[in-house]
């Protein structure tokens, strides 16, 4: 079991990750006793791994985009914790495209456990993040708590990468601005969150679905949107069948 200390050093790291341009991934490996991390994102119709300590991580996640399925999809699905700590073993049957690609793939097939936390914000969901080890390896349940709150942490920095410190939210007009004034105060409510976050979610949101601020911003105004209780899929799996 990783400090305390460790943990909040995490957290810290976590929060500052977008401003310094820090590495999103690496603070997970300083709490857990794994091997190696990725943080994922699906945005629109795609799928992208926006941070991973090592070429096993991104390897990961590239065999799961192309199938369509593996912890990852099951941990954004569910927003539950998924935990394989003998992914090898014949006891755990999940994903078998997923598993076979990873035993014939060379880089990744030594892989031995396999962990992926959800990440969301509100009703938004984002992505996960994806955890291997090289031997098999329970998870505590006080190392899952502390995850799941770095993936929480997490959540907000991937926001932030998705929309981009020079987001424009439109020519706004003075009427729209109000709209969007309103709209911010609708879902710091729906959420507790500060009004910058509100404004982020609204315009990760509206990136992700292709749409203005402005659109975005009357819907929750207008009550077609609650970020409480509607649980939108940044981008749909490839597949459906396996």
């Amino acid at each position: 079991m990783k400090s305390r200390q460790a943990f909040e050093d995490a957290k810290i790291a976590i929060s500052r990750s977008h401003e310094k341009r820090t590495n999103l991934s690496e603070p997970f490996l300083t709490v857990l006793p794994v091997t190696g991390a990725a943080v994922s994102v699906l945005v629109g119709t795609g799928q992208s791994t926006v941070s991973a300590t090592d070429a096993v991580a991104t390897r990961l996640d590239e065999i799961q985009f192309d199938l369509g399925e593996g912890p990852c999809w099951d941990a954004m699905s569910t927003r539950s914790p998924v935990l394989n700590p003998d992914f090898a073993s014949e006891h755990y049957g999940l994903w078998p495209l997923f598993r076979e690609g990873v035993r014939r793939d060379p880089l990744s097939s030594g892989v031995r456990a396999l962990f992926a936390f959800p990440l969301y914000v509100g009703s938004l969901n984002i992505g996960a993040v994806d955890l291997y080890a090289d031997e098999p390896r329970e998870l505590q349940d006080l190392e899952v708590e502390r995850v799941s709150k770095l993936a929480e942490l997490a959540s907000w920095q991937v926001l932030r990468r998705i929309i981009g410190d020079d987001f424009d939210a439109d020519d706004l007009s003075p009427l729209s601005r109000r709209e969007v004034h309103q709209a911010t105060g609708m879902v710091l409510a729906q959420l507790d969150i500060t009004a910058e976050q509100a404004m982020v979610l609204l315009r990760a949101h509206a990136f992700s679905t292709g749409r203005s601020v402005r659109d975005v911003a009357t819907d929750v105004v207008e009550r077609r949107l609650d970020f409480s209780t509607d649980y939108p899929l940044i981008g749909p799996r490839k597949r459906e069948d396996s």
